[in-house]
């Protein structure tokens, strides 16, 4: 069952010329900065916030946030930045950090302040995500994509020993070293703020949410893809000596809804304002450097069954918009038809959390308020009520179809999507 509900936007610059990157080839990483306007991101800013604020007041659970860098989807570089600005300007609600991009940090201990700091302003409300970051984020901070993983834990290890062990006391580690640790601001909430991570399909990161009792958090994967990312979850935790319930389960899912389903399938269009994808073009040498997929990822059984897609997505490979929607990425409607088709989700997933990411591109401000007074009015009240009926769920879709009137081999669509998985 539903437990809580959250609202997500990507805070996108949608101001840069479009034809601009499609002549680069990408919009990302090397995407020239000239193009970037403080002022009408300043306008851009306004807005979101005034969203999120609206959010949290009207009915939502709490509101999440990320981080992603040298990228017009998302003008969060400081996932932290964002939520002490949210622990101010919102008086209730969770705030979600999915997440801090722990291996690009040289110094982890400022990571666990600044979260600690936020904690106490906003009275216990933060939920603190961590990810891997993707690869470009690597190639951008200068950090060797090669120790990604590996720092990853070792930075996780040290935040949280520092919330929860007195200091002063010595890390000594392969990656970081500190003569004192001993931070002075520690979070309100004990023994820690809880920790969600959040990720599309990679078998390494649901066995470690798994191994350490972490919500792991699906990123809208297509549908067939999910039973196995939580049958591998419960079988961990299962071997850890415990039972996996729907509160180690969350969901994403991009959602457009308007008072009727052809006002919603055009607005979600918006979902796909970066040269007709939904997180722009990037070659995938930037998105998986050497080094950043592990072996085991690298040689899963998935990835060895066709060539993988150029450019990959949070949500899967580069799908047209009628593709990820019968993949169920997004999901469009008016109200009935979104509750409907997230009954379907629930029924499969079963998830404690879901996240309605809501509004995306160059959507207006006033279709976005509306669609957030839709949501909280109708579509959470009948979501939070509906109990899983497992026994309904068919995740499988054999064929997709595809933009030339084809089809799209399902097989291919997996092995295009577990390249993406590694990194996260």
């Amino acid at each position: 069952m539903v437990k809580e509900v959250y609202f997500f936007t990507e805070m996108g610059y949608t101001a840069y010329p479009q034809d601009q990157a499609r002549q680069h080839g990408y919009n990302n990483l090397m995407f020239p900065n000239e193009h970037f306007s403080p002022e009408r991101a300043q306008e851009l800013y306004s807005m979101y916030f005034d969203e999120l604020q609206y959010c949290s007041e009207t009915g939502f659970d709490g509101v999440m946030i990320n981080e992603h860098h040298n990228n017009p989807l998302c003008m969060m570089p400081s996932v932290n930045v964002i939520g002490s600005i949210l622990s101010r300007i919102t008086q209730r609600g969770r705030i979600v950090f999915l997440g801090n991009v722990l291996p690009i940090h040289d110094n982890p201990l400022r990571v666990a302040e600044e979260i600690a700091m936020i904690d106490i302003l906003s009275g216990g409300r933060v939920v603190c995500g961590f990810v891997r970051g993707i690869g470009q984020e690597s190639i951008a901070t200068n950090t060797n994509p090669v120790y990604n993983r590996e720092r990853f834990d070792e930075a996780h290890n040290l935040i949280v020993k520092a919330w929860t062990t007195p200091g002063p006391f010595r890390w000594e580690g392969r990656h970081y070293d500190y003569r004192v640790v001993n931070p002075w601001v520690k979070p309100l909430q004990k023994p820690h703020p809880p920790i969600w991570i959040p990720g599309v399909a990679s078998p390494e990161s649901v066995r470690w949410a798994a191994e350490h009792r972490y919500p792991y958090i699906a990123l809208a994967p297509p549908l067939d893809l999910i039973e196995e990312i939580y049958d591998l979850y419960d079988q961990v935790a299962e071997a850890q000596g415990y039972t996996a319930t729907a509160e180690q389960r969350g969901y994403a899912i991009r959602v457009s809804v308007a008072d009727t389903d052809e006002q919603a399938h055009e607005e979600g269009r918006n979902f796909y304002w970066q040269l007709g994808t939904s997180f722009g073009v990037t070659p995938r040498h930037w998105q998986a450097p050497p080094g950043y997929i592990s072996r085991e990822a690298a040689q899963g059984q998935r990835e060895q069954r066709g060539t993988a897609a150029a450019n990959i997505t949070p949500g899967g490979p580069v799908l047209d918009y009628d593709q990820a929607q019968a993949t169920y990425q997004i999901v469009t409607g008016n109200p009935d038809t979104v509750i409907k088709k997230l009954k379907h989700i629930i029924d499969l997933v079963d998830p404690g959390y879901m996240i309605f990411w809501g509004r995306e591109g160059p959507m207006a401000h006033k279709v976005a308020m509306h669609a957030i007074d839709l949501m909280t009015k109708e579509i959470i009240p009948a979501v939070k009520a509906y109990q899983a009926d497992r026994e309904k769920a068919t995740p499988a879709f054999p064929m997709v179809p595809a933009k030339a009137g084809g089809v799209v081999d399902l097989q291919d669509f997996r092995t295009s999507l577990h390249l993406a998985a590694g990194r996260a």
